[in-house]
């Protein structure tokens, strides 16, 4: 690893720590790419890997004699658990009439961010048939694809009573064993960063420039050096280009004179990766506004978008999803696709919740390929989460947020959300060896300490102004005290990561 090209006072250069890397993605790259296999293979293969990890929380929750039967087998008015894919029928889902409408010039069903509905219902298939599921069953907060266990009876009518239900829960995690180095101080971290948009009007470019001296060790006092000197490895989580369609009439093939808005903003993101390059590792992952495939998994992105970062060893490009272990401690994470389809197919309002709740489904992404475009695999599922992770991340999510879930065996694994850098101006900083989770805000704006004082402050000089020409330009700009004004220090923020608990945010104001 390169040292980082920060002197001290002392003429001395703070070297990067380094720690052991393995990349275990490879499940998700597809070299032979054809699609002329059905989809519905996918769904049989992943009902039939999911079926042992299902019926251990059947035998725990519902006791070692639950009676599980297949749906062809069960009877009316006998009490037996059911195992099956779910389908969720909704009226308000989109469909192919829409583009239709868009190629006739017809006016187009109204924009919704929610496609639940009081009307939406529930099907449980497996591989002999399928049943409609009432009961004690929520439709609205359940999506497509989900594997489920279901307690009741059938009824009369055909449908199947639902007493109680469950998914997989928290699959098992294999023993978390650090590197040497990492299990005492001083502690060593991984940047999670998402959503830098570059290219975007509204971006704070400064911001984005603070952070990259920040971590490049280009900026700050010794301390900040320091710190900065013990993150390990940067992993960028998508949706590094802005949403170039936004707002525009695209056309829905390139051709051959035609070139992709995302392509003029890529020399600039090659720069930033370049500079960061320079001094730590880095992993990049695409996003859904990048150039790169639609379908999941993305492909990584192609090295030659990036001359000067790819010209360092410690560059890469990875795929979305993107599974690694770093330190000893596994990362699984995707640049939040999944969490913004079930955002919008559920009455899920917490996208933490719904990221915790695909984690206990043992899938990354199960609305894909109902509503969420994937690849047709057909002799199996990537995006099974057979073994805990001990961070699993969402990029591109309007907050930071995180849980740390103990499993009942004993699994312990950080849900994160990593925020849009270009919305937030903040990324995430992991503790490598206590997983505790940090933003830290890379801001460049004063910010005021006390919004009522200050408010309270303005409206008095306001009033005490006079009307002539001079009071009223500075009734335009009334005047604050210094002292109400909070500037942070790089330099606090080593004694606030030191003392602050799980989930504090960090200020890096310059």
């Amino acid at each position: 690893m390169m040292a980082t090209t920060r002197e001290t006072g002392d003429g001395e250069t703070t070297e990067r720590k380094t720690c052991t890397y393995e990349n275990l993605s490879e499940r998700f790259l597809t070299d032979n790419r054809t699609f002329s296999q059905q989809y519905s293979q996918i769904y049989s293969v992943r009902l039939m890997e999911l079926k042992p990890l299902l019926e251990r929380t059947i035998r725990r929750k519902w006791g070692a004699k639950s009676k599980i039967l297949p749906l062809m087998s069960i009877k009316i008015g006998q009490e037996c658990v059911i195992m099956g894919t779910l389908f969720k029928k909704m009226v308000m889902k989109p469909s192919i009439l829409k583009e239709i409408s868009d190629e006739q010039s017809l006016l187009p069903p109204p924009f919704r961010e929610k496609f639940a509905d009081d009307t939406d219902t529930l099907v449980l298939e497996d591989a002999t048939q399928r049943i409609s599921l009432s009961g004690s069953i929520d439709p609205q907060s359940a999506v497509t694809g989900a594997i489920l266990a279901a307690k009741g009876v059938e009824l009369p009518n055909g449908h199947f009573e639902v007493d109680d239900y469950t998914y997989c829960d928290i699959p098992p995690q294999p023993k978390v064993e650090l590197d040497e180095d990492i299990r005492d101080p001083p502690d060593k971290y991984v940047m999670l960063v998402s959503g830098l948009s570059i290219g975007e009007d509204t971006a704070d470019q400064l911001s984005l420039q603070m952070f990259l001296d920040l971590v490049s060790g280009q900026l700050g006092g010794e301390e900040e050096s320091e710190l900065y000197s013990r993150v390990v490895r940067v992993i960028v989580a998508g949706d590094s280009i802005c949403n170039w369609r936004k707002g525009a009439v695209e056309s829905k093939l390139l051709t051959r004179k035609v070139e992709a808005g995302s392509a003029a903003f890529m020399p600039e993101l090659d720069q930033c990766m370049a500079q960061l390059s320079s001094s730590v590792a880095v992993d990049i992952m695409p996003g859904s506004c990048d150039p790169c495939n639609y379908t999941m998994p993305q492909q990584p992105m192609h090295p030659c978008m990036f001359p000067k970062a790819s010209s360092f060893s410690t560059f890469q490009c990875v795929p979305n999803p993107y599974d690694c272990r770093v330190g000893g401690i596994r990362f699984l994470g995707s640049s939040g696709q999944g969490v913004d389809n079930i955002f919008s197919y559920s009455t899920y309002d917490d996208r933490l919740t719904i990221l915790e709740q695909t984690l206990r489904y043992c899938h990354m992404l199960p609305t894909a390929p109902d509503t969420l475009g994937c690849y047709p695999f057909y002799k199996s599922d990537p995006f099974l989460i057979k073994e805990c992770p001990s961070v699993f991340f969402a990029g591109s999510q309007d907050k930071f947020d995180c849980v740390d879930l103990v499993g009942k065996d004993g699994q312990r694994v950080v849900v994160l959300l990593v925020p849009k850098f270009a919305e937030t101006q903040s990324a995430v900083l992991l503790n490598l060896r206590t997983l505790d989770c940090h933003e830290v805000h890379f801001s460049t704006r004063l910010r005021l300490a006390d919004e009522a004082t200050a408010t309270a402050a303005a409206t008095a000089s306001e009033e005490s102004m006079d009307v002539d020409d001079e009071a009223s330009a500075a009734k335009r700009s009334p005047s604050v005290k210094p002292d109400d004004l909070e500037m942070d220090s790089p330099v606090d923020s080593q004694k606030v990561l030191a003392s602050s608990p799980n989930k504090e945010g960090m200020d890096l104001g310059v």
